[in-house]
């Protein structure tokens, strides 16, 4: 039986209605805050929350940026950056009154919450890190520019499964069709005689327009990472999150652990088991212990 959720909203600085999916949970734990990659929603994170949402779990918070799923477009594409992004997120932290959260950041996700790492540190109570890291692999880059905010329209679900699977180079190379058509319904939805993606076109005005971005460092704001629980995951065959750059990371965080998802590329969908191994040891070891060393602590 899937998770129960309620759907909520919340209002950005510059006045946007911003989505989000309220899974309940106890109150004696930080909750989940779960971000999405790029083109993705907050339906990524539903069998997610399913495993450790619940009254003796976690409250799981899943957010739609602006611009996808039902968040509200922005009129303005130039604001469809990260630093908007951390600012949304953290407006969502002020208004729901959470001091702290354990973010799990697919991605983009997780470029956010190494944003507001830099920002707010203290807001960040553990950190999940998925195939995401402060060096991005250009071959990795140059195949998310290929296909975002390709103006698309699929005639059936099967084909946005196939388009999906190519995207995505047939990775895992063990999902069947039917694996491609459940990813397809969470990034696609129904629109008129057709099938589109569920975001704005406009998120890859900013994303393909020539910048210095590369050149921005961004390890200052991943060590904070450091300081909290941290765990990296990484698909064995991403082409955005390179073994050298989350080697690297090691040595700059040497409290965090990898696991590595066999036969994955980007992004592993955190249902793998050596995903789920990796995360139970830090939802309910890792984080629990902190939180309570830091309550003595106080």
């Amino acid at each position: 039986m899937a998770a129960a959720w309620a759907p909520r909203h919340w209002t950005s600085r510059d006045g946007l209605k911003l989505y989000y999916r309220d899974y309940p949970g106890s109150s004696d734990r930080p909750p989940l805050l779960c971000l999405p990659g790029l083109t993705r929603n907050s339906r990524d994170f539903a069998a997610f929350a399913e495993r450790y949402a619940g009254p003796d779990r976690y409250r799981v918070i899943a957010v739609d940026y602006r611009g996808r799923g039902l968040s509200e477009r922005d009129p303005q594409p130039e604001r469809y950056v990260p630093l908007t992004y951390a600012a949304d997120v953290l407006q969502l932290l002020d208004e729901l009154k959470i001091d702290r959260a354990v973010f799990v950041g697919t991605s983009l996700g997780g470029l956010v919450t190494m944003l507001i790492a830099g920002i707010q540190p203290q807001r960040i109570a553990a950190t999940i890190l998925n195939d995401i890291g402060p060096e991005l692999d250009p071959s990795g880059l140059a195949r998310i520019g290929g296909y975002v905010g390709k103006p698309v329209r699929f005639a059936s679900w099967d084909e946005a499964a196939e388009t999906i699977a190519t995207i995505n180079r047939g990775l895992p190379a063990s999902h069947s069709h039917a694996d491609w058509l459940r990813a397809a319904r969470r990034v696609c939805i129904e629109d008129g005689d057709g099938i589109v993606f569920d975001y704005d076109n406009a998120i890859a005005v900013p994303f393909n327009r020539p910048s210095d971005a590369a050149a921005f460092d961004m390890w200052p704001l991943f060590r904070p990472l450091g300081n909290v629980p941290l765990l990296i995951v990484r698909g064995e065959n991403s082409d955005l999150l390179s073994a050298k750059t989350a080697a690297a990371m090691l040595e700059a965080a040497p409290n965090a652990r990898l696991v590595t998802v066999p036969g994955v590329g980007h992004a592993p969908e955190l249902d793998e088991p050596e995903a789920l191994a990796a995360i139970d040891r830090l939802l309910f070891e890792e984080v629990l212990k902190y939180a309570k060393i830091n309550s003595s602590a106080d």
